[in-house]
């Protein structure tokens, strides 16, 4: 199993959504996060002031899938969808995962990943 995170600008949060329903990625878990990189900020100014803002807000995208190919089509899909082409587009990051278990019914490893069974008045 392999863990995919991307950091990318908040205005491409729906695009990337987007993508990764088009080739039908599933789990995902989305955090507002802080943080700067080669983009460093900007100066704003307040009350005449000049104020350096560096930790700027981006998106976390988390998702875990099953095999090395559906990691590359992750990544490629995300790619696409957040890029820009400027400084400050982002990042992603890939991790291998030792075990996943789904709390409601135990199931272990990659079963855990897959879409379960529906859950009687869910869907």
């Amino acid at each position: 199993m392999i863990k995919v995170e991307a950091i990318v600008r908040e205005e491409k949060l729906e695009d990337v959504k987007e993508a990764l329903r088009d080739i039908q990625v599933r789990g995902i878990t989305v955090s507002q996060v802080m943080g700067c990189g080669t983009q460093m900020g900007y100066t704003h100014r307040v009350r005449g002031s000049q104020v350096g803002i560096n930790m700027l807000p981006k998106v976390k995208f988390e998702i875990v899938v099953s095999t090395q190919d559906w990691a590359d089509r992750t990544v490629e899909a995300i790619m696409k969808a957040a890029r820009t082409g400027e400084v400050g587009d982002g990042k992603i990051f890939q991790y291998q995962i030792d075990r996943a278990v789904r709390i409601r019914t135990g199931e272990d490893g990659v079963d855990a990943i897959q879409p379960g069974e529906p859950v009687e008045g869910k869907e």
